[in-house]
């Protein structure tokens, strides 16, 4: 098949992990006989230094003509100025609208050779694989904003139409797996939470009667995630919670430099990203972990271009460069007897690493 990807590397790791991204689709295309073709675009803190904006209108062209886009990460110290006008999270939250991307999906699992990489017990996150499902474009995060000199709000706010559209995606991906569904709100205090409980379960009643419903509280959906992790299927919730959530899980899989992501809206088309920052610390380094990259770019290949086979095929290579001991840093084993001899591999030579086993 024939596609067009676009590639906003962003700040910091963004460009080093990207790269990797794009490294294996291209194993992937001459493996498999497809013409995939990349453009690059600027968003975040490098498009705010270059242009002014942190999503210029030509970045957002390109993406619309695009089958996917791969992101890398935007922000960083530079741009941390919490009164600029311009920040370079403006280009994510946009570009996110302007495709109309509602769905954030942030799949956990635990790979075995891994589970020593969790701060958590082996047997607690024993047979986690679970599904978060995050509303991406309504909430606090969107709603209207007033900052004075000592008073400032947030409003939160959903229509019933939002809810329906992201519960319904969850209720698919359910349908698809232990058809289990787990809707996170704080109904007890909020709103906008009764009514995102009342609609949840008007949609999943009518729409998808095999479906197991269960309504819990944010609060102790935290709890959950780091004490019976094992018990979730697929989550859904709204925006800040999904946000706060989904990197809570991360610490299950022992580094968020393993967990990718998609951004998905009514069509075929999304925006798939590892679910790290942009990681100044060690951007130039040499040493970021592509993997959630380029798991991402399995999504990529599942969701919007369709391609089943080629997606399996690079998580069975991620896997196997695990397997293989070709760990980065952030998941290297850890204590003076495991490290012995042990040298953590680079951003390039985990990249190699999957792409020698495609």
């Amino acid at each position: 098949m024939k596609a067009t990807i676009a590639v906003l590397a962003g700040d910091g790791i963004g460009p080093e992990v990207t790269a990797q991204g794009v490294r294996v689709l291209q194993a992937v295309a001459a493996k498999f006989g497809h013409q995939i073709e990349f453009h690059e675009g600027l968003i975040g803190g490098c498009a705010i230094d270059k242009t002014g904006t942190a999503l210029p209108p030509e970045t957002t062209a390109m993406c619309k003509a695009a089958d996917a886009v791969l992101l890398g990460a935007v922000g960083g110290p530079k741009w941390d100025d919490p009164n600029a006008a311009v920040r370079p999270e403006q280009g994510l939250l946009g570009i996110r609208r302007e495709l109309g991307l509602f769905a954030n999906l942030r799949p956990v699992t635990i790979h075995p050779k891994l589970v020593n990489a969790s701060t958590l017990r082996p047997e607690v996150i024993k047979g986690v694989d679970l599904l978060v499902v995050r509303e991406l474009t309504g909430g606090i995060y969107f709603g209207e904003k007033k900052r004075e000199a000592d008073y400032a709000s947030d409003l939160c706010a959903y229509s019933g139409d939002e809810v329906r559209r992201v519960v319904r995606r969850a209720a698919e991906f359910a349908r698809g797996r232990r058809k289990k569904l787990t809707s996170v709100d704080k109904a007890n205090v909020l709103e906008t939470s009764r009514l995102w409980r009342r609609v949840t379960e008007e949609v999943v009643r009518k729409e998808f009667p095999d479906i197991t419903l269960e309504h819990i509280l944010v609060d102790a959906c935290a709890m959950y995630l780091v004490r019976k992790p094992a018990s979730f299927d697929v989550i859904v919730t709204e925006n800040m919670f999904g946000d706060i959530l989904t990197d809570e899980a991360s610490v299950l899989a022992g580094s968020m430099g393993l967990l990718p992501s998609a951004s998905l809206g009514e069509g075929k088309r999304g925006l798939y990203e590892p679910i790290h920052g942009s990681a100044p610390d060690i951007a130039g380094k040499g040493i970021a972990n592509p993997y959630a990259t380029i798991l991402s770019v399995a999504m990529l290949l599942r969701h919007s271009l369709g391609l089943e086979a080629e997606a399996v095929a690079i998580e069975k290579a991620v896997y196997g460069a695990v397997d293989r001991g070709v760990l980065p840093a952030d998941i290297a084993p850890a204590g003076s007897a495991a490290t012995a001899g042990f040298k953590a591999a680079t951003t390039v030579e985990a990249g190699q690493a999957v792409v020698a086993a495609l």
